[in-house]
């Protein structure tokens, strides 16, 4: 593949309006080769961006200060051997400051930009549409498919909420997510349209007169009735993404209410297993069977707040290869979490598990994507990419690429709107069995009185989903 140069911004679509004025970024900015349109097609039920080249910049880190230029590649972007490294350097596709470095031996210090040029090969998402459950001249309501991260982060680019929507709508659209929820979950996501409409929304959740529904599908047989957990939550490791609950947490409340129970069948040999029913290490659950669909309403928005919290009730998320990974928590998979856990223990079978397990959810932390995704797939026998020589993996099932997590309701408290999803597939009665196929009920634990909970003086909410 050549390098092409992009076309002249005037070969662009027109901005829509001067909400979004064109400013000029430095031009050590510029990604001289960005493809326009985007290259994307779909195979397999599965969206791909055709190979490209592409451009990466970055100002020197604090902690890459006075260290070499090649040390850094190879223990930073461990994404390929340093082999590489060395050799896009000798080539020209390593610069500092927009000029070539005459070694691999050159020391980097404050204020410089690094860029590397590379024929990016981007992890494929879902071919399923980005519905649009509502949309007006401020805001876009939309069903955001599982498997889809909202940004452009790490290896995904034009594969992102953000890129699709602006391929589908014109280059110089600037979608303003208000909301945000992790790539392995589906469901409701407010786009603004102008930054005003965006901040206001904004401004409404952080307020928390944003009232959210969840629906999950949770190992073994969720307890009846409303369930409150106000277990405090902390971040253990924000490089492997592991939350868990602990006394000198943030604060984080959640009640639950089970919508559905569907019990193991029993396969005649004495044994009950659920059909199609495995954890994320491959292995049959044992001890909780069948599944329970749960309602969650989440009062605060901690991260990972309702994977950590239903993992401490003991029904962790089916499909969750983080918080229902039997070899990262042993059989009781994280119930009723103890203060004398060695949280250094449960990173470490983590981090293992990111490089030799098949476990997504660890898919979306930049660290760890690479070296999982690459041992999950089947290296296709021999075949290398023709342009830049990498190896070439074959692709994920489309159920692989999400957990059974939908945000399924957004409401204003004043009643002004009200928007709603049906239930995803994996919520609906499975065959053999009846159950709800839709997600209300006369009893609406979204009207729940949280003054009788104690839950009506809550600070104002982290600008960050509970997903």
């Amino acid at each position: 593949m050549a390098l092409v140069p992009s076309p002249p911004r005037d070969k662009y679509p027109p901005l829509p309006d001067d909400k979004f004025p064109w400013k000029e970024p430095p031009p050590v900015a510029i990604t001289p080769c960005d493809p326009w349109p985007p290259p994307y097609y779909l195979e397999d039920g599965l969206r791909k961006v055709t190979p490209y080249h592409y451009t990466y910049n970055t100002y020197c880190k604090q902690r890459w200060r006075g260290r070499e230029i090649l040390d850094i590649f190879a223990s930073e972007f461990r994404d390929r051997p340093a082999e590489y490294y060395e050799q896009a350097i000798i080539d020209g596709r390593v610069v500092v400051n927009g000029k070539p470095v005459p070694s691999t031996k050159t020391i980097i210090n404050n204020g410089d930009v690094i860029s590397h040029t590379l024929h990016r090969h981007e992890p494929p998402c879902t071919a399923q549409p980005i519905g649009i459950v509502h949309e007006d001249n401020d805001m876009i309501v939309i069903n955001k498919p599982a498997g889809m991260p909202v940004h452009p982060a790490g290896r995904y680019n034009f594969n992102s909420i953000i890129e699709i929507m602006r391929a589908d709508r014109g280059y110089g659209w600037n979608p303003l997510p208000c909301n945000r929820l992790d790539r392995l979950t589906s469901g409701i996501m407010f786009i603004g349209k102008h930054k005003q409409a965006a901040e206001d929304l904004s401004a409404q959740i952080r307020g928390r007169t944003v009232k959210k529904e969840y629906i999950t599908r949770v190992v073994g047989e969720f307890p009846e009735g409303e369930i409150l957990c106000e277990k405090p939550i902390l971040q253990i490791s924000p490089k492997l993404g592991l939350n868990r609950v602990r006394a000198n947490g943030k604060e984080a409340k959640t009640v639950f209410k089970r919508l559905a129970y569907y019990p193991p069948k029993d396969d005649g040999n004495g044994t009950q297993e659920q059909e199609g029913e495995k954890g994320p290490d491959g292995q049959p659950w044992k001890k909780l069977r069948g599944y329970s669909i749960v309602r969650c309403f989440p009062v605060t928005g901690r991260t990972h707040q309702l994977r950590v919290h239903l993992q401490f009730l003991g029904h962790p998320i089916s499909n969750d290869p983080i918080y229902a990974n039997q070899r990262v928590f042993g059989p009781s998979l994280g119930r009723g979490q103890s203060e004398d856990e060695d949280d250094e223990d449960i990173m470490s079978r983590l981090s293992r598990m990111g490089k030799e397990e098949v476990a997504d959810a660890v898919a979306y932390h930049d660290e760890m994507v690479d070296a999982y995704n690459k041992r999950k797939a089947e290296r296709m026998t021999g075949e290398k990419c023709k342009v830049c020589d990498t190896d070439l993996y074959s692709d994920p099932g489309v159920h692989e690429l999400g957990i059974y997590l939908h945000a399924r309701r957004y409401r204003c408290e004043e009643g002004k709107w009200d928007y709603q999803t049906g239930l995803p597939d994996w919520a609906l009665p499975p065959p053999g069995y009846e159950g709800p196929t839709e997600g209300t009920e006369e009893s609406d634990p979204l009207a729940v009185d949280l003054k009788k909970l104690g839950l009506e003086d809550e600070e104002s909410q982290e600008k960050v989903e509970t997903s």
